[in-house]
């Protein structure tokens, strides 16, 4: 019976030893206000799983999207929002040319390698969220940010078995007080 238990806890541990960690961490994000609006900074590390490497490497594009919305917080009522910006990232393997290709928008750029490709859209410099107009220096504000995995941009063949599959679900989110 020992033997047994321990065959099996040593291929429990055997099999999780080869699991490799996904998902998204965030290592740097940072709020400041510049000529009066608000820009961040921010830098993920992204660890994609063998599925959505799979799916790469098959021509699927993947779709990254980081948010940010800025509150006025009230004590009356639910937050104000008061700004919300977007950016989303395309990318995708040329099979024909064995390069990557991320799109920003109408632009687009090929990179040699996946880790090259990966690295343009893991960042944001001085990104613009919320324009002199939109906030009032003497007020409190906080930012919701997310960055995650878009996963309704897949094809709908994709779409059907990822609310079972993990593999799929890369996200981060935080929130960021500005005093």
């Amino acid at each position: 019976m020992r033997g047994l238990l321990l065959a099996a806890w040593l291929g429990v541990l055997g099999h999780t030893a080869g699991v490799r960690a996904q998902g998204i961490e965030l290592p740097q994000l940072s709020l400041s206000r510049q000529e009066g609006g608000l820009t961040l900074d921010f830098e993920v590390k992204l660890a994609l799983s063998r599925a959505t490497e799979d799916a790469l490497q098959r021509g699927v594009p993947l779709y990254f999207t980081a948010s940010a919305q800025v509150f006025h917080p009230r004590w009356y009522w639910r937050d104000e929002r008061v700004a919300r910006a977007t950016r989303t990232w395309r990318i995708s393997y040329q099979p024909l040319t064995s390069s990557w290709r991320v799109s920003f928008g109408a632009l687009s750029q090929n990179y040699p390698s996946a880790e090259a490709a990966l690295a343009m859209i893991s960042r944001a410099t001085r990104w613009r969220i919320a324009e002199p107009e939109q906030i009032d220096p003497s007020e409190r504000y906080y930012v919701e940010f997310s960055y995650r995995l878009d996963s309704s941009m897949l094809p709908r063949p994709l779409q059907l078995d990822l609310a079972v599959q993990s593999d799929w679900r890369l996200s981060v989110e935080r929130t960021l007080k500005l005093d």
